[in-house]
């Protein structure tokens, strides 16, 4: 089929065939959120018949315009919209089989599942940050390789929840500060919540409040086709990112339930559907488009096919093709793992005392210089996050080819972007802040491991052993909680050694997410014969000891330099006692039974960790003892903490022998 855009006469009929497969999905579902697509079909039948740059036969074309749907819960908007165009993977039968299990047109839109959906939405605002995040790495790629490799738009649409989120705040400043051009945010401005009209919670005025962050903004009535071209024409010229207000009738169509809080999240029942099919003028049965209609909306779908074949034949003869393709594909282990063997030796044969975060900044020397598609950042703690090195310049609205961003605090926002960048492809982000504000971050860290995402968090000053800025500040139940989290790859790491292990573990993880705990207080070297091997890849290994023990010490991070010394001073009192340092439960669970077994033994065993002690029962038994955290921090040196607190070389070794008897 040759591609065409539709006759505008056909609009108003188009946008009914999404009305008409939403109300009828969420009906046979008997769940559902019928009334957002209903309110948007014009809006989004105007941008993907006009404006959106995709081809339906080919969804994963790197220079498509993006389009999320922040507003997750209208995912039959999405779905419709993957049915009619016409994309492969998205049947009649799909849409039928809304929200059921094992189908691809899942509750809210999940990445991977379906064809179209960009990214994984449905807690309100995610969406927008992750936007941010594509129109960065879009307009970073753009000053790197040129605007005949990339040149596309980033498309939302996002809805009054998205807007009363604290993200979006994060969001949409950021993305005004750099001045991101290609990012439209069209606001579906029903005036509804679920609770009611919008009224009885938030009378903020969203043009305004863009406006004063640097956003160009217009309002527009959300059912005039006319206006809504007008409207996204105006965005696309634009010098800054631009919020559309569409102001929409939620389940319009719809005779009773239109324009109230009824048409958000449930059916709209069997008689309001037969009057909406009257209102609208769609004499049709349940899941039944007309052939004119469905082979309009086709047309559509396949009009971006010459555009992607003229773009593909320019990068086939352009200079960077290699190096394009290479960001791309995003595969960068033959290049790293040397690279790290050799600075491993280096480390080796000078070992030096450091932070864990200043060991991690000395890792990304080597692989920001390996790795060019790195795009760094923190949020206000680049200093003590350690997270920029010499080659990175800054990325700016000034200077979009720069590879470091400053977030400014805005840890959720930088989450959020840099789940949105993982998506775009062609870069790897990393970001940082403290470990205790990975709580800031939490909700886009779920969603990344969800989704799948090659994101690296780096997470400083992991402990009490931070000191004097008190519990405020001191993570205690963070680790448990983030290792709590499926498809999440915790590393601790206890030397700079550990620590470039780690950092090539979470880079060449392409399928997972990966938090890095790092220490701000100095830690000796525990690591000090080099092994070509990548240890920590097996999550746990005897880090001292022999054949012949006593008893077993299992410890992370900054701990283990603690458990080595408790195992020194067990060997003066003749025990012999192994250490085990674990930095990563998540991989060294994955291992056979007999490497754990092997490795754990069958003697007494004591983990030490400054954390509560939630999550080691995979390690521990119920006879085995813990030295760890019971409570809150406090403010004051560190090593005065970890003495206060009981977590100590002789506290380790005490529990040793009393274990033993």
């Amino acid at each position: 089929m040759n591609g065409a855009t539709p006759s505008r006469a056909d609009f108003p009929q188009m946008a009914n065939a999404i009305r008409a497969l939403s109300m009828d999905a969420v009906e046979r579902a008997k769940s559902g959120h019928p009334g957002m697509p209903m309110g948007m079909a014009d809006v989004a039948t105007v941008l993907f018949t006009q404006f959106l740059k995709f081809d339906a036969a080919e969804p994963s074309w790197p220079d498509r315009d993006r389009f999320i749907l922040s507003a997750g819960h209208g995912s039959m908007l999405l779905y419709s919209l993957g049915y009619l165009l016409g994309y492969d993977g998205m049947t009649l039968e799909d849409i039928k089989n809304f929200r059921q299990l094992g189908s691809k047109t899942a509750g809210h839109p999940e990445y991977g599942h379906a064809p179209a959906v960009e990214t994984t939405t449905g807690p309100l605002g995610q969406g927008l940050g992750n936007a941010v995040g594509m129109a960065i790495a879009e307009a970073h790629l753009n000053a790197r390789f040129g605007g005949g490799l990339v040149d596309h738009h980033t498309y939302v649409i996002a809805g009054d929840g998205c807007l009363m989120e604290g993200i979006s705040q994060e969001a949409l400043t950021l993305a005004g500060h750099l001045k991101l051009g290609k990012l439209i945010v069209l606001f579906d401005d029903n005036n509804i919540s679920i609770d009611g009209p919008v009224s009885l919670s938030d009378s903020t005025n969203q043009l305004e409040r863009f406006a004063a962050s640097g956003w160009a903004t217009a309002r527009i009535d959300g059912h005039d086709l006319d206006a809504i071209a007008t409207a996204i024409e105006a965005a696309q010229a634009s010098e800054r990112p631009t919020l559309i207000a569409c102001r929409t009738v939620i389940g319009r169509g719809a005779p009773t339930k239109a324009g109230t809080s009824g048409a958000h999240g449930a059916p709209l029942g069997g008689e309001e559907i037969a009057g909406a099919r009257e209102i609208l003028g769609w004499p049709h049965a349940p899941f039944e488009i007309p052939d004119e209609i469905l082979s309009a909306w086709r047309s559509a779908g396949v009009r971006g096919g010459e555009t992607r074949s003229s773009w593909e034949a320019r990068v086939g003869a352009d200079p960077q093709c290699v190096a394009f393709k290479t960001a791309l594909a995003g595969d960068y282990a033959g290049a790293l793992v040397p690279r790290i063997r050799d600075y491993k030796k280096s480390l080796a044969a000078e070992p030096k005392k450091v932070a864990t975060r200043k060991a991690s900044e000395m890792a990304l020397e080597v692989i920001n210089d390996v790795i060019t598609e790195t795009v760094g950042g923190s949020a206000d703690l680049t200093g003590s996050n350690n997270t920029k090195t010499k080659s990175q310049g800054i990325l700016s609205a000034e200077n979009y080819a720069g590879r470091y961003i400053y977030y400014g605090v805005r840890e959720h926002a930088m989450a959020a972007a840099m789940n949105g960048m993982a998506l775009h492809g062609g870069v790897v982000p990393y970001g940082g802040t403290f470990m205790v504000f990975t709580d800031y971050c939490r909700p886009s860290i779920r969603l990344a491991a969800l989704m799948g995402l090659r994101v690296v968090y780096v997470m400083t000053h992991d402990s009490i052993g931070l000191g004097e800025d008190g519990p405020t500040h001191q993570p205690v139940e963070h680790l448990a909680a983030l290792r709590a989290i499926p498809n999440l790859n915790v590393f601790r790491p206890c030397d700079a050694v550990e620590t470039a292990e780690c950092w090539e573990l979470a880079l060449k993880h392409i399928a997972a997410p990966s938090v890095i705990a790092l220490t701000r207080q100095g830690l000796e070297p525990a690591r000090t014969t080099h092994t070509d091997d990548n240890l920590s890849a097996r999550g746990a290994y005897v880090i001292a000891g022999g054949a012949k023990y006593d008893a077993t010490i299992i410890a992370t991070g900054s701990e283990v330099e603690i458990a080595l010394e408790a195992r020194r001073l067990l060997k003066q009192d003749g025990v012999k006692a192994r250490v085990v340092s674990a930095p990563s439960f998540e991989l060294f669970a994955m291992q056979s039974d007999d490497y754990c077994a092997e490795v754990l033994g069958k003697k007494p065993r004591v983990g030490v960790e400054a954390a509560i002690s939630q999550g080691w029962d995979q390690i521990l038994r119920r006879k085995d003892k813990f030295v760890g955290m019971t409570s809150f921090g406090a403010s004051a040196p560190a090593g005065d903490l970890y003495k206060h607190f009981g977590i100590t070389a002789k506290a380790v070794a005490h529990e040793v022998k009393h274990l033993i008897g």
